[in-house]
């Protein structure tokens, strides 16, 4: 008998039926809304941000460090995730999502009141510390508050609340910007944090606050303080990992050997044993998410930026290309929640990391003048499709895989996949552009009646191809999401 067994008596009252209703039914209500806003709330700063980030650079005299605007974030995420995870399995989800949400508006403050570029980048490290203790948070009270049948529906809800800020968020960010000032983006956001304080906190006290063993005389878990080492340990290799990347001199490859030396013990350390060999199970769900999040954020990344230099579109325009995708990765989330679809779990990720595979390898279509450029936004909105299927549906296998004590460790690992691989992948990405005359269609960028700058399309095809072999890999990796037999 295993641990959790001995943990039910052998005789117990008959189990109550569960509550009626699905994700927005009276017992579920309050939770969904208040949870579902504060994703809303992350998301929107992510797609109206993006849209300030190079106006803010400018008047910073920051151009030198705008990619750190975005590694930071990622970096300090990571180590934001691990606490996370023990934290909550320790204590309830309570306090790190209270904390997280307190942190994410702070950084925003940080950015929003920056005299130096420095100081900029500290905001947006303090956010991302925030945004990492947020999400795994989110997760736990996902394990804790809601029935196993419920569960890929508010995943879907989490997909679906990104698509009005897709579509509105750069809009938006745009418009404030022009007329308010840059700061303005980052200083307006954090007054949203109010609704999900006020809706959320309340309904995560009495649903899923507290540990997982409520025994009084319990002696409480102690923090492991190693997995904490390791934390720091991947959060200051991914900086220097990046920097290096971004620095092709020959000196950048001291910082780049330190990085991975402090990147792949904690790697090793922090996901489940077996996870880079694929084993079958826990282990490759956590590397199929972050096999998936890489290779597609690190394609993405790049599409404005081929869309305005190679074709000539203006920025907005080049933005709303990507709208189309937050529709259909909601769409491909409803799909994978449904219970018919439910037995044909594995193969719809199968299918969706082909799609994304497809999509990757069909963008660079648009650098040949006679494609027409609503082609890369279709084929976007193909692999968003593919997205949505994979990426709610390996959150739905991993709480399925963990026990309740495991559920924060576990959706830790899963957050780790997902932001190491966008590190490492766009730090490989960019490192390729660079190296292929990427730094030249920066600098010879103009946007007006010329249109595009000079035309440098080996530097995109050197992303989005290999990019695209990843996504196949991830397609072989679903297929072993299944546990070994015993």
């Amino acid at each position: 008998m295993s641990a959790l067994e001995r943990r039910v008596p052998e005789t117990t009252a008959p189990t109550p039926p569960p509550p009626p209703g699905g994700v927005l039914g009276p017992a579920y209500r309050t939770l969904s809304i208040g949870i579902i806003s504060v994703v809303f709330l992350i998301a929107f700063e992510a797609t109206a941000v993006g849209t300030a980030m190079p106006v803010a650079a400018r008047e910073l005299d920051g151009i030198g460090l705008y990619a750190f605007a975005f590694s930071a974030y990622f970096t300090t995420s990571l180590f934001g995730m691990v606490l996370a995870g023990q934290w909550a399995d320790r204590q309830g989800p309570l306090r790190p999502l209270t904390v997280g949400i307190a942190a994410f508006a702070s950084g925003l403050v940080i950015a929003g009141t920056a005299g130096v570029m420095w100081v900029f980048v500290l905001g947006r490290a303090v956010q991302g510390f925030g945004g990492g203790l947020v999400i795994v948070a989110l997760y736990v009270v996902v394990s804790r508050a809601y029935e196993e049948r419920l569960r890929p529906a508010i995943m879907a809800a989490f997909a679906a609340s990104w698509v009005v800020p897709s579509i509105v968020g750069p809009l938006a960010s745009g418009t404030v910007t022009e007329h308010l000032g840059w700061r303005w983006v980052f200083l307006g956001i954090p007054a949203l944090v109010v609704v999900p304080l006020v809706v959320a906190l309340p309904a995560i006290r009495r649903t899923a606050s507290g540990p997982v063993d409520p025994d009084p005389d319990a002696p409480p878990m102690a923090f492991d303080r190693r997995r904490i080492r390791l934390a720091f340990g991947i959060s200051v290799g991914a900086g220097l990992l990046q920097y290096a990347a971004q620095d092709l001199r020959w000196l950048s490859l001291v910082p780049g050997i330190v990085g991975a030396a402090l990147l792949v013990p904690a790697v090793l350390g922090l996901l489940p044993r077996g996870t880079y060999r694929a084993r079958r199970g826990l282990p490759s769900v956590v590397l199929l998410r972050g096999v998936a999040a890489g290779s597609f954020i690190a394609a993405e990344s790049f599409v404005p930026l081929m869309l305005v230099t190679q074709r000539g579109l203006s920025p907005t325009m080049a933005g709303f290309s990507l709208a189309l995708g937050g529709l259909t990765w909601a769409g491909g989330s409803w799909v994978q929640s449904q219970g018919r679809t439910a037995p044909y779990r594995k193969q719809l990720m199968v299918g969706g990391m082909v799609l994304v595979a497809l999509a990757i390898a069909a963008a660079p279509a648009v650098l040949i003048e006679s494609v027409p450029v609503w082609t890369l936004a279709v084929a976007w909105a193909v692999g968003c499709l593919g997205m949505g299927l994979v990426i709610g549906s390996t959150s739905v296998l991993l709480l399925q895989l963990s026990a309740p004590e495991e559920a924060g460790a576990n959706s830790a690992s899963l957050q780790i996949s997902d932001a190491l691989a966008n590190v490492v992948l766009l730090a490989g990405g960019g490192a390729a552009f660079a190296a292929l005359g990427g730094g030249a269609v920066g600098a010879a960028h103009t946007v007006g009646a010329a249109g595009a700058s000079a035309s440098h399309p080996a530097a995109f095809a050197v992303v989005f191809l290999p990019m695209a072999a990843v996504a196949l890999v991830g397609a072989w990796v679903a297929t072993r999401l299944e546990p070994a037999k015993a």
